[in-house]
């Protein structure tokens, strides 16, 4: 029988054939390692989203009013970070944070919706 080692520590792996860490730490370690960089950028992504979402739905309470390019600003929100676009057949285009959303108006407003 041969000698197995743990990916992450190089000790001996007790168990099963197909067993390839010492312990679940080992096995916790280096899995985080592995694609670190894109799962940073997918987390800081995801926490954007998250707190455009947030903004939109705080400033939202009844599922259509009207808000400021300042008072968006103000609040943290960042217009980059979206998950979806819609071109009305008038050509109005709503940008979406999920169900959150909101179209730009004349003069810095924006009217925010909730898509239902």
């Amino acid at each position: 029988m041969e000698n197995r080692k743990c990916l992450e520590c190089d000790e001996k792996v007790v168990g099963r054939i197909d067993k390839k860490f010492c312990s679940d730490y080992c096995r916790n370690s280096y899995n985080n390692k592995v694609d670190k960089e894109s799962k940073n950028l997918i987390r800081n992504t995801n926490n954007r989203l998250r707190k455009n979402y947030k903004i939109l739905s705080a400033l939202n309470t009844l599922g259509k009013t009207k808000t400021t390019r300042r008072k968006l600003f103000d609040k943290g929100f960042d217009f980059k970070f979206i998950t979806a676009i819609y071109t009305t057949k008038t050509g109005n285009t709503y940008y979406y944070v999920y169900d959150q959303g909101y179209l730009e108006l004349e003069n810095e407003w924006f009217l925010l919706v909730k898509q239902e």
